[in-house]
């Protein structure tokens, strides 16, 4: 109860020690804010309210904020897809999987080329770099994939993107600024690199390996391309993304020979639940995004903390 009135005291305190000038930019600062959060949170809830609206009503337009008529058509018409269940547990795992080896690959090369000790560092490092600006191409590298027999495989979502460069940079960069102290009295008591890699360097890099676990999740639950690419053929390892692509292309295909006066037309008719491109774009946005969203207030103080502390001591 003190320490409360203590801190009210001492914010009353501070405000009264503020200039014309500070209050000024404050209230500035604070309005520059909001109108920055109502341009981050509109798109997002406009595209709500559109996937709850009916399909037919959503193409008059006038849709802000919340829908004009309520509709869980446009989600009845993606959830009842016979694939969406199977592609939704292949993408789960794909991500879980993937993100898991990402970190713990991409952690132990940055720790092996961060130490001074290793003669051939700035030879594998400036090759990891190069990869950055140069590649082989779409057809040498779906040559290669071919070649190791990893089409119509699950192998494919994970190896290729094993190791990540710019992951990697951010991990080196962290590890770069922990104390050597740690390391040398690590030796010191006996531990090898293994050891000391894994109960020294993996807990301290908690804050940036939950930076990039969150770019290699994001990154493994959107890609949908090299499914179309290595796995269309085969329908047990098709992916959410790549279903719902799919879906959207199979709304535009149906949709194609309607004009606008029809569509007008029809939004009072009995087909007024069928589903529209707009309204299918809007559910898949919805669909694909709430998952990741569910993840990131979990790693957000990790994340804010191991960006900033890789960039800074990097």
């Amino acid at each position: 109860m003190k320490e409360g009135a203590a801190k009210l005291k001492a914010r009353k305190f501070h405000r009264a020690r503020l200039s014309t000038g500070d209050k000024i930019f404050d209230i500035c600062n604070i309005i520059f804010l909001l109108l920055l959060m109502v341009v981050t949170l509109y798109p997002f809830i406009n595209t709500l309210a559109v996937s709850f609206n009916n399909a037919q009503d959503s193409i008059k337009g006038g849709i802000y904020l919340w829908p004009r008529e309520w509709s869980l058509g446009n989600f009845k018409y993606v959830f009842h897809q016979s694939t969406i269940f199977h592609a939704t547990m292949i993408s789960v795992f794909r991500t879980v999987l993937g993100t898991l080896l990402t970190v713990l690959c991409s952690a132990m090369v940055a720790y092996t080329i961060s130490r001074d000790d290793y003669v051939l560092r700035k030879f594998i490092t400036l090759a990891f770099i190069l990869t950055m600006y140069f590649n082989g191409g779409l057809i040498p590298t779906f040559l290669l994939i071919r070649d190791l027999g990893m089409i119509n495989s699950f192998s494919v979502y994970i190896w290729p993107g094993l190791i990540g460069v710019f992951n990697l940079i951010i991990i080196r960069s962290f590890i770069y600024g922990l104390p050597e102290s740690i390391v040398e009295s690590a030796r010191i008591d006996g531990a090898g690199d293994f050891k000391t890699f894994t109960h020294i360097i993996l807990p301290l890099c908690m804050p940036v390996l939950a930076t990039v676990a969150l770019f290699t999740a994001v990154f493994q639950w959107n890609s949908w391309f090299d499914v179309f690419l290595y796995n269309s053929s085969n329908v047990d390892l098709s992916t959410l993304q790549y279903e719902l692509q799919k879906i959207l292309q199979n709304s535009n295909a149906s949709s194609g020979a309607k004009s606008i006066g029809d569509a007008f037309a029809n939004a009072n008719s009995q087909d007024a639940n069928n589903v529209t491109p707009f309204a299918i774009r809007a559910t898949m946005t919805i669909v694909a995004s709430v998952p990741i969203i569910m993840v990131y207030p979990f790693l957000q103080k990790y994340f804010v903390k191991g960006m900033m502390v890789g960039g800074v001591k990097g």
